[in-house]
């Protein structure tokens, strides 16, 4: 298995779309996702993208970006998280947007090093990502395990807003 980190250009979009459709429970085709999501999140500020391969062949990804007030999600997190929380972890932090892992790759490390990966050497003091509310799923297992806790209600239903802050601070 081979690691890359590296940020790309618009065609990256088309070479993640496989993963992202096969781990990600969204009904959007190709050109809606990178229209409505991808264009929109690869041009903002701070983006990074970690992607995992297993002999040439795509497996994982993860990418994120500097949250600012009035985008989407840092609006949104804003609204349900308590007033003290927000004003403390929102607006300049790092947003990690998804971290995807085919089946075939999951339980080989591949996601906690793609996790470290896009956060390594990141300037920003806080960290933040939306997840499921169910504390056995895998994924929000990972997280708890590389230091992020829970801050907060996610936007949606049965999700939770977790942080981190590099160094443990």
């Amino acid at each position: 298995m081979s690691f890359e980190f590296r940020v790309d250009d618009a065609a990256t979009g088309a070479s993640l779309w496989p993963v992202y459709q096969s781990v990600f429970d969204d009904q959007r085709d190709f050109d809606t996702w990178r229209d409505e999501v991808w264009d929109r999140h690869r041009v903002r500020d701070g983006f990074r993208l970690a992607r995992a391969h297993d002999e040439g062949r795509l497996v994982g990804f993860a990418y994120g970006y500097t949250g600012r007030d009035g985008q989407w999600w840092t609006d949104n997190a804003r609204r349900v998280l308590p007033p003290g929380v927000g004003q403390a972890w929102l607006g300049g932090h790092f947003e990690l947007v998804s971290l995807g892992v085919v089946a075939g790759a999951r339980g080989r490390g591949v996601g906690r090093a793609l996790l470290r990966a896009v956060a390594d050497g990141l300037a920003h003091d806080r960290l933040l990502l939306m997840t499921t509310a169910d504390d056995t799923d895998p994924a929000r297992r990972l997280y708890a395990s590389e230091g992020w806790h829970v801050l907060g209600p996610g936007i949606g239903d049965d999700t939770v807003i977790m942080g981190k802050r590099p160094g443990g601070a």
